[in-house]
């Protein structure tokens, strides 16, 4: 087994050649460039086993000879960018299972499943490869340009992309290689792997939106590696949905947000062990984007949820229909605000920015005592704590919800979201015996507080919308229409409010008497 670090940047296909001409790379180059013509065939089952076992297998064709090379992620063991890689020569054209014993796939390596083994799609990769020597760390940055090809179909998409892979020596080279890349070409962070790329096709949904994985955590990590695997996971689900965004598919929008808000959840769970300028700057990057996305959620509920319905059975239905193209209208505004955002090189630089931040930020070489602490604690000990200390917090804030105004109202129902997600980063750590049924009920019980103060923000939302149609500003006009429907919405809403204290009130009862999960 080997261990890979690499991490992979994107570009315009134009920028490719630009990259292999760069005077100062070349420069850092120990030996002449190579270019190989590169075929790889992914293998799975026809129900995706190994694709739903987070493992890739490949044969790559190189002139007469084949690599099945197999890969799967490592859990955080070997830090950032990482993962497990077995390689082998093999004679045949079809993956050889009998050498993969010993892998990631382990017992799962039967004849059975070589039997079902078929191709699902292809990669033809021009590459050309570049080793680099700097810091004393040997690196290989390798240019590729080519496609990817679902078997069976028609279906392509180009691969323009520079990966870099440690060799030997310090990572922290690698991150500043690809630092100075970044001021030389307008380059990007790409958290999706070939194989990513190539499962989406074959699925038909390259421009899909894409959902979180599972986090699964190695118990033997520390806080500030557990940190790392748990925010990179969130910052590649966010990126993953970059197309989805850009084409303006409301799920995709939504996902990218859900990823944002996990990542600055967990900024916000380890916050004590990240103080700085370099984290504070990261943060707001975060905050800008997430901020350019929000409006299209909020008016893709408001229509879908409360206006849609009336069109049809509601005493208000006409004036419903007239709000229905009004907001519609400022939905297209802001959902075309939040494809500028995307276009910008302000977004491009976030996520390079954050993926580089995780890896070697100055975060991790602080010598402050309490961050050095905390940064080298075994990560159950500081998750145990972290939820025992946030239910706390919550049960007794809930508990008292008929007293809390809007903000507050938010201010616990973004605490509450924020509990969920930890209980999902960590929830891989606290496994066996009663611990799987005790998370099942915190978690069941967390979605359900986490839905009706959801609902009462939402309410708060449209109250707001309605008070911007009912005032609006001078130089737009006042529909009548408009107000008497958003009128009749926000009546529906302030009866659905009392039903909303009486469940948080519910909800918050049940949380503190549940049995922690992770004790």
């Amino acid at each position: 087994m080997a261990r890979e670090i690499e991490l992979r940047l994107k570009m315009r296909p134009a920028a490719a050649a630009t990259v292999a001409r760069l005077p100062w790379l070349l420069r850092l180059a120990s030996g002449p460039a190579e270019r190989h013509r590169l075929r790889s065939i992914y293998f799975d089952t026809a129900k995706l086993k190994l694709r739903r076992r987070g493992v890739a297998i490949r044969v790559r064709h190189a002139g007469k000879r084949r690599l099945q090379t197999l890969k799967s992620a490592d859990g955080g063991e070997n830090g950032v960018f990482a993962r497990h890689e077995w390689e082998h020569e093999i004679q045949g054209d079809v993956p050889d299972l009998r050498l993969a014993r010993d892998t990631a796939l382990g017992l799962l390596a039967t004849k059975r499943l070589q039997r079902k083994l078929r191709p699902i799609f292809e990669t033809v990769i021009e590459r050309t490869t570049l080793p680099i020597h700097c810091g004393g760390t040997d690196l290989e940055l390798a240019i590729d340009r080519g496609h990817i090809r679902a078997r069976g179909g028609r279906q392509r998409e180009p691969v323009s992309e520079i990966e870099i892979e440690l060799k030997r020596g310090d990572p922290a080279e690698l991150t500043r290689l690809a630092r100075r890349l970044a001021r030389s070409v307008p380059v990007a962070y790409g958290p999706r792997t070939k194989a990513d790329r190539g499962y989406a096709l074959s699925a038909g949904e390259a421009d899909g939106p894409v959902q979180a994985g599972a986090i699964a955590l190695a118990g033997t990590l520390t806080a500030s590696e557990a940190f790392q695997v748990i925010a990179l996971a969130c910052l590649d689900h966010a990126l993953a949905n970059d197309r989805a965004a850009r084409a303006g598919a409301a799920e995709g929008i939504h996902q990218m947000r859900v990823g944002l808000r996990r990542l600055r959840a967990a900024l916000s769970l380890f916050k004590h062990m990240l103080p700085g300028a370099a984290t504070d700057a990261v943060k707001a990057e975060l905050r800008w984007l997430t901020d350019q996305l929000s409006p299209v959620r909020d008016l893709d509920v408001l229509l879908e949820e409360r206006v849609r319905p009336l069109r049809h059975t509601s005493p208000v239905a006409a004036e419903a229909g007239v709000l229905e193209q009004d907001l519609d209208a400022r939905r297209d505004a802001v959902r075309e605000r939040a494809k500028a955002a995307l276009e910008s090189a302000r977004y491009r630089a976030i996520g390079l920015r954050a993926a580089l931040w995780l890896a070697d930020g100055p975060w991790l070489r602080r010598e402050d005592a309490r961050a050095a602490a905390l940064r080298a604690r075994p990560v159950a000990a500081f998750a145990a704590e972290a939820l025992a200390k946030r239910s706390r917090n919550i049960a007794r804030r809930a508990r008292r919800i008929e007293q809390l105004d809007a903000r507050a109202r938010h201010e616990l129902r973004i605490a509450v979201k924020k509990l969920r997600y930890a209980t999902e980063f960590f929830a891989s750590l606290f496994t066996g015996g009663k611990r799987e049924a005790r998370l099942k009920r915190f978690s069941k019980t967390l979605r359900a507080l986490q839905s009706v103060l959801g609902t009462l923000h939402d309410i708060d939302v449209h109250a707001g919308v309605a008070t911007s149609i009912a005032h609006p500003r001078p130089q737009t006009r006042l529909r009548a229409s408009e107000a008497f429907a958003m009128g009749f919405i926000a009546g529906q809403e302030r009866k659905l409010a009392d039903s909303c204290i009486a469940a948080i009130n519910a909800a918050a009862v049940r949380l503190s008497r549940l049995p922690a999960f992770w004790e």
